[in-house]
């Protein structure tokens, strides 16, 4: 059982809704509106980019954030991040940092980001009550949003349903306690691609381990490989509406090489 919350009461902002971010106009014509509390599920097939829809998604925010990730190198973040303000290529900015001759504008980049990161592997429960307990120190105040980056990189919860369960259970706990909205990345089943439209996001039957419960929204997406299309369908939404078999979903746009997303085809911006 979780517990960091032992200093400090529970935030009074809790149940407002999160900022708005233009990219994500589409999602929210849906019905889709995340609150400070919530436990958000992002779940996706490989390669679909569940990962820098996260990072996306908080750096865009703006908000004090904890951003747990198992199997993202501080370099790549980094890189991730700074590629997603300058407008450079996630390998342009990599080979800048390499050369060890990292222009300034990137680090100006970073530097305004409230965003803490920890990239312990695997992800555990003392670990993350500690991360808590010095973010707490250094900011007085929990993070507003908080990432696991995912949750099949939580220590004994690599296979085995009973533990990811009880994961999740913990996670909606650290939510309640914290007033924090908490992002959950979660795989869904490779072996069920559509022969009609193979990028079609997953539909909730298909997240692995029937794991969409506990979630207050669950999210499904896929990255057309070809076009960049990026599909955001809601299969879960306690207080608004949603569509379990994923046919139903909002259309954006996706630039893997910056770590952008659009509402729009990039083709016009």
């Amino acid at each position: 059982m979780l517990t960091p919350i032992r200093a400090l009461a529970q935030r009074g902002d809790e149940g407002a809704l999160l900022p708005r971010v233009k990219a994500f106009e589409p999602l929210y014509r849906l019905g889709c509106h995340p609150r400070r509390g919530d436990l958000i599920m992002i779940a996706g097939r490989s390669g679909s980019q569940k990962s820098g829809l996260a990072l996306y998604w908080t750096a865009a925010m703006g908000l004090p954030t904890l951003y747990l990730s198992a199997d993202m190198q501080r370099v790549t973040a980094s890189a991730r991040l700074a590629a997603m303000g300058s407008g450079d290529t996630f390998e342009e900015v990599s080979k800048a940092i390499q050369s060890g001759d990292m222009p300034s504008r990137y680090a100006e980049k970073l530097a305004g980001l409230p965003m803490t990161f920890s990239f312990d592997s695997p992800i555990t429960w003392d670990g993350l009550d500690a991360e808590l307990d010095a973010f707490v120190e250094l900011h007085n105040e929990y993070p507003s949003v908080i990432v696991v980056d995912n949750l099949m990189d939580i220590a004994e919860a690599e296979s085995d349903y009973a533990a990811q369960m009880a994961a999740m259970a913990s996670i909606t706990e650290l939510g309640r306690a914290t007033g924090a909205a908490v992002f959950v990345l979660h795989h869904a089943s490779d072996k069920t691609w559509s022969k009609v439209d193979p990028w079609l996001p997953p539909s909730r039957s298909e997240i692995k381990g029937g794991l969409s419960e506990k979630p207050t929204i669950t999210l499904t997406v896929a990255l057309h490989p070809d076009d960049l299309t990026y599909r955001v369908a809601v299969v879960k939404n306690r207080s608004g509406p949603c569509d379990p078999s994923g046919q139903t979903y909002a259309l954006l746009w996706a630039d893997p090489a910056r770590t952008r997303f659009y509402d729009h085809s990039p083709l016009n911006r």
